[in-house]
């Protein structure tokens, strides 16, 4: 059965950085577009980014643009989330999805919730002094 484990979450200071993991398993992820998203305490999922199939296109949240990146290593099944100047409002549980019936082909992604077919279990990260 197709999985997708996120890594990387942890405890971090505002102003420091993190790269998150988003891992397929049983899955050729390199084969689709995915995107993370986050959800924190008392409060709705959030879509942060995305990155195509092909890794020629990313697009951004208003709330994360600048500070985080998405990338991915073909051949490796694995797409990251860099994240940098870390706030405290962004503590959440982190995760990746993606959507298996590939509506998002060739260089095209997206961040709508509703898209994707198959999400990651999270990882938290919390950011405070």
């Amino acid at each position: 059965q197709a999985r997708l484990v996120e890594s990387g979450g942890g405890n971090v200071q505002p102003g420091e950085s993190l790269r998150l993991a988003c891992l397929g398993s049983k899955i050729t992820l390199d084969f689709y577009a995915v995107a993370w998203f986050r959800q924190a305490p008392g409060k709705g999922r959030e879509g942060l980014g995305c990155i195509s199939s092909t890794g020629r296109t990313t697009e951004f949240s208003d709330s994360v643009k600048g500070r985080f990146t998405i990338s991915r290593t073909h051949g490796e099944d694995t797409v990251f989330l860099e994240m940098n100047s870390l706030k405290p409002e962004d503590t959440a549980f982190y995760y990746c999805a993606t959507d298996l019936l590939n509506y998002y082909t060739g260089d095209s992604c997206g961040i709508e919730s509703e898209d994707m077919t198959l999400w990651g279990k999270g990882t938290l990260v919390t950011v405070s002094t």
